[in-house]
């Protein structure tokens, strides 16, 4: 915030402010002094908010194996000779350093493989860090042994969404994995049965506006497919069923009712079900 200085400018005899670099007269624009200190605060924050300021480094994150507290040595054009071969060396070494055991290793390619998984899901980072979490019990438990860690990470984001409640169907998980499918089902039911795991079934409304967009639905067939899933898991009918199968019969029930053209193909396809699996619910959410 600028203040009013008591002297005058040595021009104009005009008034004189002060800002946070330099001092200039308010009535001609003389710059009589400057200073390029910085008088803000030494921190940085590197949080949406401004309540834990850092005054170095980035933020601890747990989707990596040293949770970011490693040191990177950087490049540049401008070193030349002796010292760039030297800056060389000790960062060759210092790459080598950060993975000492074969156990860090995995935790680095599992992580780097979330990663990438969650990138492609669109998940948010509350969603990626928990699956890091999950893997890193497994390991501490042994559970990693004699199985593929692709089928792990996929099987960690799987999880981890089940938990978070965020509707991702183990087929859309599979399509940007590098595992198969018996690799993904062996680590999750590992993940399951060891660590106790509190998912419960996801309810068909989370699809419903994903299945919305990408059948290109008006917002009125969203709305009142909304209203049926809504009714559809109050009452018990979605109980044992596939929500994403349960979500697709309701947006045809609702095209339905609303004189939309909408296929039950199109409506089996974006949800991955079959056709026989939408119509059984949209005789039971008719009736």
């Amino acid at each position: 915030m600028s203040k009013s200085q008591a002297t005058g400018c040595p021009e104009c005899d005009g008034r004189l402010r002060t800002n946070s670099s330099e001092t200039v007269c308010a009535s001609c624009g003389l710059v009589v002094a400057a200073d390029h200190i910085d008088h803000g605060p030494e921190w940085r924050s590197f949080a949406d908010d401004d309540t834990n300021p850092e005054r170095t480094g980035a933020p601890l994150t747990r989707s990596r194996h040293d949770r970011g507290l490693s040191t990177e040595i950087g490049r540049s054009s401008r070193i030349k000779g002796r010292k760039r071969r030297r800056l060389a060396r000790m960062r060759r070494q210092h790459n080598r350093a950060r993975i000492s055991s074969k156990r860090e290793r995995n935790q680095v390619y599992a992580f780097t493989e979330i990663r990438r998984l969650t990138g492609a899901l669109s998940l948010p980072d509350r969603v990626r860090d928990h699956a890091c979490s999950l893997l890193r019990s497994a390991q501490n438990e042994n559970l990693l042994r004699g199985r593929s860690l692709e089928g792990f990470s996929s099987a960690c984001v799987y999880a981890a969404c089940r938990v978070a409640g965020v509707s991702r169907t183990v087929d859309e998980v599979l399509a940007v994995s590098r595992a198969t499918e018996n690799e993904h089902g062996a680590a999750y039911d590992a993940l399951n049965r060891d660590l106790g795991l509190p998912v419960g079934p996801i309810s068909p409304t989370e699809y419903v506006p994903r299945f919305a967009s990408e059948l290109d639905l008006a917002s009125s067939v969203e709305r009142r497919a909304r209203e049926l899933a809504a009714e559809s898991h109050d009452s018990g009918l979605a109980a044992g069923r596939n929500p994403s199968g349960v979500a697709a019969a309701c947006l045809y029930t609702a095209a339905r009712e609303l004189d939309v053209k909408l296929t039950q193909k199109e409506a089996a396809d974006v949800a991955g079900v079959t056709p026989v699996t939408l119509r059984s619910t949209y005789y039971d959410l008719r009736d």
